[in-house]
């Protein structure tokens, strides 16, 4: 049949192939395809007709999935929103930088002693602002290795850091926000700044109330510090929020900043910090008055090993590096060693006024008297008698002064523990029966009226009628009588009979006026039992009245305070409110009675204060039933007083002033004159009495010539003569 070109129509077989799926062309095998069969597909259908429930549940999930993906867009669109408002708000709010490096509510003093040598701190002390990049490269990385190790790569807030504090939070039995609270560098410098509250003493009691409620820690305190976190990242670089932490964390000891540290337990800048003394200072940042040094050096040495441990993980030291400062562990300097001045600098900064102290707002500078050759001296000597010469487990105090005869107090001891602040000063605070001590003031008022140190006067019973009291019968304190001593004699012993009849002789009048004009201030009762040391004084006053003795007899004021200035200026405040006063004794006098106090020493109740090759003076006391004891003396040089006794007034068990107060006096002397010279005490020697002339016969009126009487003169005749 020939191919007309009509009948163009496909086979069926054509038709059932789409114009893509047509067979293929000879020679090659056609692909044959799967495709779903009828009973799969009537399966299909089935099956969904058959399971509506299954079909209703997955929509109405698909549903919610929906919903709570649109509405946790838009709300995490309006978080975001709203963080980025709240971070405008509080970067509008922050101040430049250099508002924020000094935060301190109130201002700090710094004391010196005589040689210009700092010594004490008190108040909020800033040592002087530094950056990150001034201080010591050693202290910068500690504190970020101890801190916050990923401080750089964050923007302020640590959501792994968060995590990991939650979980161990967790697994220590504690809330998830109890605890660790994973805290960057820049939210506790956001908490130091309080969130940009300021103090405001109208609202808060005190700076304390202040601070404890910056460092509240709840859940809304902590997304408002996230917040103001972010806004510091966003305001400042993340080495100026460093600088604002190194000068505003507390690192114990009084110390704000690190600058402050570095010179308060290192005596040196922190620029110069080496490793070991970075470690110490970063691991404070923990609980700084418990790990402060000056409270328990080996525990922050301890708590620095860690530190440079954690250093050394992150590469900021090598091995080697890290084991040398481990080896070599930071050490105190001097002045932090004496724990802040301990009672001197106390009675200091209670001397002076409170707007310049306590209370001060400026950073000011005070020039004391101190001696801290002198103060180690007395540390030392008190240290060693009770140790060796004192039971253990005796509640017994002490206290000593030592000064200059015009009154500069050189040293000072307040009490047995003698490295503390703000305890008890029993030197000064403490108001106890003088005793014997008393007596050379009623021996001055006597040579100052004119009477002799020879002059003598009878040691025997005595009783006397005191209006309302009745009669008083004073006693020695042996219980035995001397008959007629001589004044020297009297104080030398300490004969009590004597020292009340030359009070009464010479007037308590008189006797009065002399003590407080040297210095002795409480009120002195006017009564014969004035004269055995019945009224009360300080340490402080009766070593102060003593230095007026050896003056030559004048007055002085006892004083620690020699100036005051603002940091930074030149220009003094205040100055010193002691020093000689009036004179109350004639030099005569003063140098006499010097000379008596000596025979106390070097033969009387005060032979254990003796002082080998060294002239001394002196005086004992011990009051009724032994509650207290003293020794106050001098030499050329200086002056000291001993107290001894029990706080809550316990009698004293076989101790009186010349024993145990007269050896710590001993001990204290012999230490604060060690290098020094010899010299004699300004004391005049009286010339003693010339002895009585024997009795020489009446010279013999001559006679007139009587004539002899008959036997007369055959007696004459017969043994012959003129």
């Amino acid at each position: 049949m020939s191919d007309s070109g009509k009948g163009r129509g496909r086979l069926v077989a054509d038709r059932r192939y789409s114009k893509s799926k047509a067979p293929a062309k000879a020679g090659k095998k056609p692909v044959r395809r799967k495709t779903a069969s009828k009973k799969t597909v009537r399966k299909r259908t089935s099956t969904r007709r058959r399971n509506p429930i299954v079909a209703f549940v997955i929509g109405i999930f698909a549903w919610i999935w929906r919903l709570f993906w649109r509405l946790t867009f838009r709300i995490g669109i309006v978080v975001v929103l709203l963080l980025a408002l709240s971070v405008g708000y509080f970067y509008t709010k922050l101040p430049d930088i250099d508002a924020l490096l000094d935060g301190r509510a109130r201002g700090s003093v710094t004391l010196m002693d005589r040689n210009g040598d700092v010594f004490a701190w008190r108040g909020d002390q800033f040592g002087g602002v530094v950056t990150a990049d001034s201080v010591s490269p050693h202290l910068k990385n500690a504190v970020v290795a101890t801190e916050d190790k990923r401080f750089y790569w964050h923007p302020g807030i640590d959501p792994r850091g968060i995590a990991g504090a939650v979980r161990i939070n967790l697994s220590e039995g504690r809330g998830p926000l109890s605890g660790h609270g994973g805290s960057t560098l820049s939210q506790q410098t956001a908490k130091l700044l309080c969130l940009g509250v300021e103090y405001d003493s109208t609202q808060w009691k005190d700076e304390a109330e202040y601070v404890q409620d910056c460092r509240r820690g709840s859940l809304a305190r902590k997304l408002k510090e996230a917040v103001y976190a972010l806004a510091m990242e966003v305001k400042f670089t993340k080495d100026e929020i460093l600088s604002i932490y190194l000068n505003r964390a507390y690192l114990g000891g009084g110390a704000y900043g690190a600058e402050a540290a570095s010179q308060r337990y290192f005596g040196k800048p922190a620029s110069a910090l080496n490793a070991s003394e970075a470690a110490m200072i970063a691991g404070l940042l923990t609980a700084p008055t418990t790990l402060s040094p000056t409270n328990n050096l080996e525990r922050s040495q301890n708590r620095a090993g860690v530190v440079l441990g954690l250093m050394q993980d992150q590469g900021y030291l090598t091995k080697a590096e890290a084991d040398r400062a481990r080896a070599n562990p930071a050490v105190l300097s001097e002045a932090a060693e004496a724990k802040a001045g301990g009672y001197f600098a106390d009675w200091v900064m209670d001397s002076g006024p409170d707007f310049f102290t306590r209370k001060t707002s400026e950073d000011v500078i005070i020039r004391t008297t101190l001696d801290q050759r002198l103060q180690k001296a007395a540390e030392d000597a008190m240290v060693a008698v009770f140790s060796e010469k004192v039971r253990e487990g005796s509640k017994a105090q002490a206290a000593i002064v030592v000064m200059s005869s015009d009154g500069a107090v050189r040293a000072m001891v307040g009490g047995r523990k003698i490295r503390v602040t703000g305890a008890f000063n029993r030197a000064t605070q403490a108001l106890r029966q003088v005793g014997s001590a008393f007596k050379p003031f009623i021996y001055a008022t006597a040579l100052e009226l004119g009477h002799s140190p020879y002059d003598t006067v009878v040691d025997e019973p005595l009783t006397l009628d005191i209006p309302g009291s009745g009669k008083w019968s004073p006693q020695n304190y042996t219980r035995t009588f001397q008959g007629r001593v001589t004044l020297i004699e009297a104080l030398k012993k300490s004969l009590n009979i004597p020292a009340v009849k030359i009070s009464e002789s010479v007037g308590r009048e008189n006797v009065i006026r002399v003590a407080e004009d040297f210095g002795f201030g409480n009120n002195i009762a006017n009564t014969p039992a004035m004269a055995l040391g019945s009224s009360e004084s300080t340490l402080l006053e009766m070593t102060g009245a003593y230095a007026g003795i050896l003056n030559g007899g004048s007055s002085v004021t006892p004083y620690g305070l020699v100036e005051l200035r603002l940091q930074g200026e030149t220009e003094t405040l205040m100055d010193s409110g002691g020093g000689i006063g009036e004179r109350v004794i004639r030099e005569e006098a003063a140098k006499q009675l010097i000379f008596m106090m000596e025979k106390v020493v070097s033969e009387g109740s005060g032979r254990r204060a003796r002082l080998e090759g060294r002239e001394a003076a002196g005086k004992t006391g011990t009051t009724q039933a032994a509650r207290d004891a003293w020794f106050v003396g001098f030499t050329a040089d200086y002056v000291a007083g001993v107290w001894m006794g029990y706080d809550d007034n316990t009698p004293l068990t076989g101790v009186t002033g010349g024993g145990l107060p007269a050896e710590i006096w001993r001990e204290t002397m012999e230490r604060v004159h060690s290098g020094l010279p010899a010299r004699p005490l300004p004391m005049i020697i009286p010339e003693p009495p010339r002895a009585a002339p024997a009795p020489q016969p009446a010279p013999q009126r001559q006679q007139q010539q009587r004539r002899p009487t008959v036997l007369q003169q055959l007696l004459q005749d017969l043994l012959g003569g003129n």
